[in-house]
């Protein structure tokens, strides 16, 4: 394929859409995500943080087990000293699965790693407190792993909900939740998620997720945006597909004269979900923002992109399950029931 040579420029912020959340804060259309994959260091992720600025990135999603927040945080502090006022920004976090009991003094330290006084948006990382140790091999299942537990879970929400009562957090979110799981924390919440953090790719597209999240009013945000070629090994499994390779986006790519990845990115913003690509590449970053703001896909072409979804879950979650599990099914109640 002939793709020419990505621009190098800076995206006007008033060229840049924003969406509105269910409590009124408004939140960038694409964002940009701070996972190295494990394949990048923590120094490469915050140089890419610094490219995503200059490009004209403003949301950007973190989390504490990324084990990079501290690098991140002094990015910010520079950007903001180079004219960039803290409310032009958005910013996210998760607390990881270990301080389900600890949410308050967890969101404290991302705070003081991130060198900031308060996050846009707050997330529950996984449903579980279920975590995999470092090192260990990954069909190994902790012996402390157990099913999901709505009681344990309203737990966690509660001292989520104290953050925004004590103004370090301005919006909670979920993530890699399900709809069983979400309509017993819609039922039970005193604040309610805005948003919702899930995989979303052309070739993984939840659609019934997606329009449950749309009717509760909850914005859905994609993680994995263009099939995630570079995840981590230990979430690679044989049958995998792999969206960029996809015939009908390589098609709509060579039209448009760009890389497969940035159909994908076009494709997500247009439905409707806000993506959050990973890059270190500051070529990539550039047109990665820039891919929003002109040659959008056509009605024909979003029609033939709705057509692929292969229910090609790439993030599993297996390295979560608990004794006696079946399989990775269990951690996201196919069969619609929440699994005990």
């Amino acid at each position: 394929m002939n793709i020419k040579n990505s621009i190098i420029r800076m995206v006007p912020q008033d060229l840049i859409p924003y969406k509105v959340l269910a409590n009124g804060e408004k939140i960038p259309v694409i964002g940009m995500g701070t996972f190295g994959s494990d394949r990048y260091t923590a120094d490469e992720v915050s140089q890419a943080v610094k490219y995503a600025a200059d490009a004209g990135f403003r949301f950007f999603d973190c989390a504490s087990v990324y084990g990079n927040e501290h690098l991140i945080g002094d990015v910010f502090t520079d950007i903001m000293k180079g004219g960039i006022h803290r409310d032009e920004l958005f910013i996210d976090s998760k607390v990881w699965n270990d301080q389900h009991d600890n949410v308050i003094a967890s969101c404290k330290q991302t705070l003081k790693d991130l060198q900031l006084d308060y996050l846009d948006l707050y997330f529950v990382h996984w449903p579980f407190s279920n975590y995999h140790a470092p090192g260990c091999n990954v069909d190994s299942r902790s012996p402390n792993a157990r099913p999901y537990s709505h009681e344990k879970f309203m737990h966690t929400w509660e001292q989520m909900e104290l953050l925004v009562k004590e103004g370090l957090v301005k919006s909670l979110g979920t993530s890699n939740m399900t709809i069983p799981k979400l309509e017993l924390l819609l039922r039970d919440a005193s604040v309610r998620p805005v948003a919702n953090e899930m995989e979303c790719h052309p070739h993984f597209q939840q659609q019934a997720l997606y329009d449950y999240l749309v009717e509760k009013n909850i914005q859905p945000i994609g993680f994995c945006p263009i099939g995630s070629p570079m995840r981590p090994d230990r979430d690679k499994s044989k049958g995998d597909t792999c969206d960029i390779e996809d015939p009908t986006i390589v098609q709509i790519a060579q039209r448009l004269n760009v890389h497969p990845a940035i159909v994908c990115i076009k494709w997500a913003v247009q439905r409707g979900q806000i993506p959050i690509p990973f890059s270190t590449n500051k070529e990539q970053i550039y047109s990665n923002l820039n891919s929003i703001i002109n040659n959008p896909l056509t009605e024909d072409e979003m029609s033939k992109l709705a057509t692929i979804d292969c229910n090609n879950r790439l993030i599993k979650g297996h390295v979560f399950l608990w004794e006696g599990a079946s399989s990775w099914e269990e951690l996201w109640d196919i069969d619609g029931q929440i699994a005990k």
